[in-house]
């Protein structure tokens, strides 16, 4: 096994490296599997897949105002606590990107690094993860922005609906093409881009010529100025946390499609870490304009929607209007992405015959080039999610999906720290050099501090014991495989199981 990582982290880097011809399919034959994803995404379509699924935009414009109630407005420097935390964190997995580009992330590394066994876990728990999050940010677009935009009246029936249009929409985009899927996701990031940039600028122009608003709002304590516990533990100030650990997630969503992106030695493990510190950095300024804007902080606190209040009132109804715009669009973008990337790690077990009907998800369509039955396995379980659970319980598990991360970066991290010593090196990949050891130790510190902050708080009793329910459902799953189907946890990731007749 030990040789095969190598193999895979030490491929040719002879001239085709670097347009992500010639040497990145050498890395995916020398990890055991046939080139069939199609190579279309170059440097700045794979750090628009990170960024979209962080998505500052959507990320504050859903947490916000939870931030305002909970803790006041002064709870936004956590923000830049999370960003550099997340931003450590980020450093570790791109170390991992960067020395075996396969579809699959995390579930690669630990199948190979450690035995199929753990990686088998690992690519559990990321499944359960993104394919929530496809039906959170697609429910989320339908309710919180589409529906306002549209002057819909709020309807939980009617947000399901639109919600089920949606996935279906995006299932059709992405499996026609990853290249439409690339345009369309970098088209969604530069108008985020844009328009975090143009409505900081232009709210702080507000505020300077009007004199509504006050600097010390970012000081403020808001309405949460006497609440009880403010500084205990799960309390207002703590869960103000959850706003950055809730948002600077699925930035390794770009190492899900390592095989479809060109030199993803180089490319990929800068997405990773680019796009954390892009979304940090603009998600604090974002933050500190939004704050300053308020004039009146207990009737802001008290709006359902407190970013477009602040934009109405700063700028005028026809800006919130283009906000709704943006943040409808940066929504579909990250549900897009969310759902291609789930499918390329369900494709990726199945090839090693490791997931659930395996020999249909592993099926790639040869025009398209792009895996068809693993596309719309997602969009079923949304269809199913959907229509199934009622109100209160899709909520609960769209809330546990949040703790699923951290769990994943941990683990990874712990990984990292056990095999460091076998990784090989590449010329001219992402490589932290000595400062890996520090990194990765304070990027542990840090996913345990951020573990503790999400299972702390008494509400998040239910979303805790959804998440053991998925740990149990996993655990069933794999006893079955124990007994039915061994050979599967036992093979090497990349040997071609099905060639003797599995």
């Amino acid at each position: 096994m030990e040789n095969e990582v190598d193999g895979v982290a030490e491929a040719s880097t002879g001239g085709n490296d670097r347009d992500g011809d010639g040497s990145v399919e050498a890395d995916v034959e020398r990890g055991g599997y046939r080139q069939e994803l199609k190579r279309t995404l170059g440097s700045f379509q794979v750090f628009a897949i990170s960024f979209a699924f962080i998505s500052v935009a959507v990320g504050v414009f859903g947490t916000y105002d939870e931030v305002l109630r909970t803790a006041g407005p002064v709870g936004i420097w956590l923000w830049l606590i999370a960003a550099v935390g997340q931003t450590l964190v980020a450093l570790v997995v791109a170390q991992f990107a960067a020395r075996i580009p396969l579809s699959g992330s995390s579930y690669q590394w630990a199948s190979r690094l450690a035995d199929p066994r753990t990686g088998w876990w690992f690519g559990w728990l990321t499944f359960c993860f993104l394919a929530i999050a496809v039906v959170a940010i697609d429910n989320a677009l339908a309710s919180q922005s589409f529906m306002p935009l549209a002057g819909i009246a709020a309807d939980e029936d009617t947000a399901r609906v639109i919600t089920l249009v949606v996935l279906l929409v995006q299932a059709v985009v992405a499996i026609a093409s990853t290249r439409l899927v690339s345009w369309i996701n970098s088209v969604a990031v530069g108008l985020e881009v844009a328009l975090v940039v143009v409505v900081t600028i232009a709210l702080l122009i507000a505020v300077a010529v009007t004199g509504d608003g006050s600097a010390a709002n970012l000081t403020s304590r808001g309405v949460a100025a006497h609440a009880p516990g403010y500084f205990a533990v799960g309390g207002g100030l703590m869960l103000a946390m959850i706003m950055g650990l809730a948002t600077l997630v699925g930035f390794d969503s770009a190492a899900n499609l390592a095989e479809e992106a060109k030199d993803p030695h180089r490319s990929v493990p800068r997405a990773i870490v680019g796009s954390v510190v892009a979304a940090g950095i603009l998600g604090m300024l974002f933050l500190i304009a939004l704050t300053v804007a308020i004039e009146d902080v207990p009737r802001i606190s008290a709006d359902g929607s407190p970013v477009a209040a602040i934009m109405r009132e700063n700028l005028g109804p026809a800006a919130e209007k283009v906000l709704l715009v943006a943040i409808s669009f940066a929504f579909f973008g990250a549900g897009i992405v969310v759902m291609v990337s789930c499918s390329r790690l369900v494709y990726a077990m199945s090839r090693d015959a490791r997931f659930p009907a395996h020999r249909v998800m592993r099926r790639v369509n040869t025009r398209t080039q792009t895996p068809v039955p693993a596309t719309l396995l997602i969009l079923a379980l949304g269809l199913v999610l959907m229509v199934a659970l009622p109100g209160a319980a899709l909520l609960e598990l769209i809330t546990a999906s949040t703790i699923l991360p951290a769990v994943i970066y941990g683990a990874t991290i712990v990984l990292y720290l056990a095999v460091r010593g076998r990784l090989g090196r590449r010329p001219g990949a992402f490589d932290l050099g000595r400062l890996e050891l520090p990194v990765a130790l304070c990027a542990l510190v840090w996913t345990l501090l951020a573990l503790f902050v999400l299972v702390t708080p008494r509400e998040a009793l239910v979303p805790v014991v959804i998440v053991a329910g998925l740990l149990l459902l996993g655990g069933l799953f794999f006893l079955g495989m124990l007994v039915f189907d061994r050979e599967a946890l036992d093979t090497e990731p990349g040997e071609d199981v099905f060639r003797e007749g599995r």
